[in-house]
């Protein structure tokens, strides 16, 4: 039979271990081991501990949609088996650390941008400080004036509008399964 303390130990430990391991105005430093798109990388810290990361400020194409393998290639061009920082704002609801990584110095959330691989977030422009939105904003006009990246295509959709439309599809696919179905 187990006791009522032990298993409120239990449970501590269960919900000590689910909090964030990085809080708010952290900076991480370790390697990249894994990109998985053009806005999320695995860091390899000191201690040996994985953490996901969402790159803050930027949306880059999906992996199913025009220039999402470009991006992820450009990406880990930029980061994969380097050292970086990571300044990390919050977790998001996957769980996943919110971002700015920088390499030697280099803002890569601001280099996917200049290079015509991701869209400004404008939905959480209010995250960042002023000057990184102000940075963020003349990169992606200065990328589209130029047709860097995914802005060689006259009207790109951007991810957030992908997304939206798959999950509306996906709907209709599930609505229409069930109506065909005998009551």
């Amino acid at each position: 039979m187990t006791s009522p303390s032990s298993f409120l130990l239990a449970f501590a430990g269960c919900v000590f271990f689910a909090l964030p391991s990085v809080s708010k105005g952290e900076v991480l430093h370790g390697r990249i081991v894994g990109v998985a798109d053009g806005d999320t990388v695995t860091l390899l810290d000191a201690n040996n501990v994985q953490h996901k990361i969402r790159l803050q400020g930027i949306d880059a194409p999906e992996k199913n949609q025009p220039y999402g393998s470009a991006s992820k290639r450009r990406l880990s061009d930029l980061v994969f088996g380097r050292t970086v920082g990571a300044a990390c704002s919050k977790t998001d609801r996957y769980r996943r650390l919110i971002c700015r990584i920088d390499v030697n110095g280099v803002d890569v959330n601001l280099a996917m941008i200049t290079a015509g691989m991701a869209w400004h977030y404008k939905a959480y422009e209010m995250e960042q400080t002023s000057t990184e939105r102000t940075a963020y904003v003349l990169a992606e006009e200065q990328a589209r004036l130029a047709r860097t990246g995914l802005w060689l295509d006259h009207s790109p959709t951007p991810p957030w509008g992908f997304r939206k439309a798959k999950r509306e599809a996906d709907m209709l696919k599930r609505m229409s399964k069930g109506a065909g179905k005998p009551q």
